[in-house]
This record gives structure tokens, C-alpha cells and sequence, in this order.
């Protein structure tokens, strides 16, 4: 279980994504996709084709 302190935003990333990507490959889709920083203080989630298998991203 994932428990943190505080609010945080979470944002899903539509559609399926290259799990394969490191952590500077989803950083960079979350500010091309998301236009936003990667480094704010959110939960970016995103799901592999098979929709079976998660990363987020703090």
C-alpha cells in the first residue's frame, strides 16, 4: 500500500504507455504531455497495453 503524507494531485496518463522508459523517459512525457514540471509535487501514474502493470512517478 502507498501511503503518503498529505494531499497530493494525481494525474493518469491516457492510453498505454512503454513501461521500458526509465525515469527521465516518463519525466520528459509529463512535460511534453502534461505540460507540466516533473518535479512538482504530484503522483504521475501511468499503465503498459496490456493494462496489467503500473510505474508512478513522485
Amino acid at each position: 500500500m502507498l501511503t503518503l503524507p498529505g494531499t497530493h494531485t494525481v494525474y493518469l496518463a491516457c492510453g498505454s504507455t512503454d513501461l521500458r522508459k526509465s525515469i527521465d523517459g516518463l519525466a520528459a512525457l509529463v512535460q511534453q504531455g502534461f505540460g507540466l514540471a516533473s518535479f512538482s509535487p504530484a503522483l504521475f501514474v501511468f499503465c503498459n497495453r496490456e493494462k496489467n502493470k503500473l510505474k508512478i512517478l513522485q
